[in-house]
């Protein structure tokens, strides 16, 4: 593995159309938006869990790459695994730091999402620490405000047997042929993200030049492995990445951000495609920054 030399940044630029591309359980799964401004919102949770999911499909069975938050087994016991793999005594919840480290040093090589997001491990009797990711993503915001709608669809099959004995004894049958539901949407959002690799980070969870390849491959290849009828179409449009030439950085993320701007092209009114928009980039860089498209 080669340790990570260089501080990023990153842009990602996703669009959803005619699905629902982060629901709010607070609000009846009803499209996550800006109260005040009515601007989309995609948490930062949902898409790390879209990089854990592309990177178990398509690296399941390689070395350090299993996924510690997922619905197989308790994280007790995968902390329990950890002690008993690095010989350690058990249920001393915390009180030896030599077992943390070694236990958390143990959780980092073999899960990639704890050494690229980081993890919360001091849970249990079999503590392994805290770790802090060199990887962090913020809400990605929709360029426009988003109309997020409701409409009814309907089942030509009933749930349950006393609502077939029902509709077979009732004369209007109609009525009892199907069942009703919600479907929650928008028509149509541009998706702005931005995130964050720290190498200073990186060289203490072991994140390598081999994992942040994976990184930007799950990136672009997210949505191509999460299709549902609930998320309607969703793409990844671009990603832009700025490279800087040392462990600590060349120059302000803001700074950076600022250089990427995306608007309507001129006589739209209302977007509903890729193509209703332009992405304009500043090229004139700080010194010691590079700039990359990958796509």
């Amino acid at each position: 593995m080669t340790p990570l030399a260089n501080r990023y940044e990153f842009v990602m630029l996703f669009d959803c159309e005619n699905g629902n591309p982060n629901g709010d359980p607070d609000a009846g799964n009803m499209p996550r938006v800006d109260a005040e401004t009515s601007i989309g919102i995609v948490t930062d949770v949902c898409l790390k869990r879209k990089i854990r999911n592309f990177v178990e499909v398509a690296y399941e069975g390689e070395a350090g790459c299993n996924i510690l938050i997922k619905t197989d087994r308790a994280l007790n016991t995968k902390f329990t695994e950890a002690y008993e793999a690095c010989g350690l005594k058990k249920k001393e919840s915390g009180k030896n730091g030599d077992s943390v480290r070694i236990a958390r040093d143990y959780i980092c090589a073999n899960y990639y999402d704890v050494r690229t997001f980081g993890a919360v491990m001091n849970t249990g009797e079999n503590w392994c620490g805290i770790v802090r990711g060199p990887v962090q993503i913020n809400f990605a915001r929709s360029v426009d405000p988003v109309l997020p709608q409701e409409i009814t669809i309907t089942r030509q099959a009933v749930t349950k047997e006393s609502d077939k004995v029902k509709e077979e004894t009732e004369s209007d049958k109609a009525k009892k042929e199907t069942e009703m539901g919600k479907k929650n949407f928008i028509p149509y959002g541009l998706y702005r993200a931005e995130g964050y690799v720290s190498a200073m980070l990186a060289q203490k969870t072991g994140f390598s030049e081999e994992d942040l390849e994976k990184l930007w491959t799950a990136i672009l290849q997210m949505f191509e492995h999460d299709h549902s009828a609930a998320r309607g179409k969703m793409c990844m449009r671009k990603l832009i990445v700025f490279r800087h030439e040392s462990l600590i950085g060349n120059a302000p993320s803001a700074e950076l951000f600022d250089r990427v701007s995306v608007r309507r092209k001129e006589g739209v009114e209302v977007a509903r495609s890729w193509q209703d928009y332009e992405v304009c980039i500043d090229r004139d860089l700080p010194q010691g920054v590079e700039l990359f498209e990958k796509l």
